[in-house]
């Protein structure tokens, strides 16, 4: 029989020096390492302003959903900042491996970001007007917005502060980055509650409601009744199919608690956190994933709907990939739903007329 090479081949074993057991030789023979060590596939960098919670709540659901390599965390309280850098760190060994950096005034960290998110804010004193409110984050914008688009020229801009509209369009302004590259979170957290509250209302799920709404993320926003379906059911017609009765109130209704729901979690908890947090990784995922999928964000919104009179930044449908904002879908309105629609634009830019940006 013939004898079997193999059987008697020697292995060597690392040996132990007095500075303890060489690791690298240990796990990795010399041909391995210049491959490991050679840089992989372009990294996906995003940079996140403002830690406080709804910040963390969208780095945290950025790192479960392994949407970045790098992510760079920048807020002025240098304390809070490391100490959230810290224990996202901690946490590596259960979540897929991201670089995470961090400053509290230094934007070169921020530098090469694919996308930039932007969640800080001032907060509203009491007694204190909206106007006033509003002046005091314009000012923060311009320590934010110019070292951002500095830093990542060719970045898409996120803004999640509030009023997001109105900021949105502080944010185009100040960074001359084309409008493309420019969004507001929106109404895309609005309409997620909308179809929620409709599918509980009906009872079916969440994801088989198609529900937009429209215009500003407050009070002035619209609900498009005339385009939701169930399932690609009309949802008026759906609700006649299964002798669900309705009536326009009740409609209205729903969309007030939409409204209304954002007050109801901070009155109950103090802050909305975890839904603006899965909103905005979902517009990251479609972003930055190119899946060009449709989302009711803060755009540019002048030349559409009949919108005229200023560069009025609100939410409408709009198309979503790399490249930013590729286009603003045209769903049928009805001519009440139109009316609104531009009534919210010219609200939104009754504010903004007096920052005189």
């Amino acid at each position: 029989m013939n004898s079997n090479n193999n059987m008697h081949k020697s292995y060597s074993t690392p040996s132990l020096g007095p500075e303890g057991l060489d690791l690298s030789q240990a796990f990795f023979s010399p041909i391995h390492q210049t491959t490991l060590a050679s840089p992989s596939a372009r990294h996906t960098k995003i940079t996140v302003v403002g830690v406080g919670n709804v910040g963390m709540a969208i780095a945290q659901t950025i790192l479960t959903q392994d949407l970045a390599d790098v992510i760079a965390l920048i807020d002025a309280n240098p304390e809070k900042l490391r100490g959230e850098m810290l224990d996202l760190q901690h946490a590596a060994a259960f979540l897929p491996r991201t670089t995470i950096l961090s400053s509290p005034d230094d934007y070169s960290v921020t530098r090469g970001s694919d996308l930039c998110i932007v969640t800080a804010g001032a907060r509203q004193n009491p007694g204190e007007s909206r106007l006033n409110l509003l002046q005091r984050n314009v000012s923060l914008f311009r320590k934010i917005i110019p070292p951002l688009a500095k830093n990542s020229p060719d970045a898409i801009l996120l803004i999640v502060s509030n009023p997001v509209d109105v900021l949105t369009y502080v944010a185009w302004k100040m960074s001359g980055f084309p409008s493309n590259r420019v969004i507001g979170s929106g109404t895309n957290l609005d309409s997620s509650r909308f179809r929620f509250l409709l599918a509980d209302h009906i009872q079916v799920n969440a994801q088989d409601v198609q529900a937009f709404i429209v215009g500003e993320h407050g009070d002035s926003s619209v609900a498009l009744w005339s385009s939701i379906s169930v399932g690609g059911v009309p949802v008026l017609n759906f609700l006649e199919q299964q002798q669900i009765p309705y009536e326009k109130v009740m409609l209205e209704d729903i969309h007030k608690a939409v409204v209304d729901s954002a007050y109801e979690v901070i009155s109950l908890k103090g802050y909305t956190s975890w839904a603006i947090g899965y909103s905005v990784a979902s517009l990251a995922r479609t972003i930055l994933r190119d899946q060009r999928k449709i989302h009711p964000v803060t755009v540019l919104a002048k030349g559409f709907y009949g919108i005229e009179g200023g560069d009025v930044f609100l939410s409408l449908p709009a198309q979503l990939g790399r490249g930013g904002i590729l286009g603003v879908t045209k769903i049928g309105m009805t001519d009440e739903e139109s009316r609104r629609l531009r009534s919210s634009a010219v609200t939104i830019l009754e504010v903004q007329s007096q920052l005189n940006l």
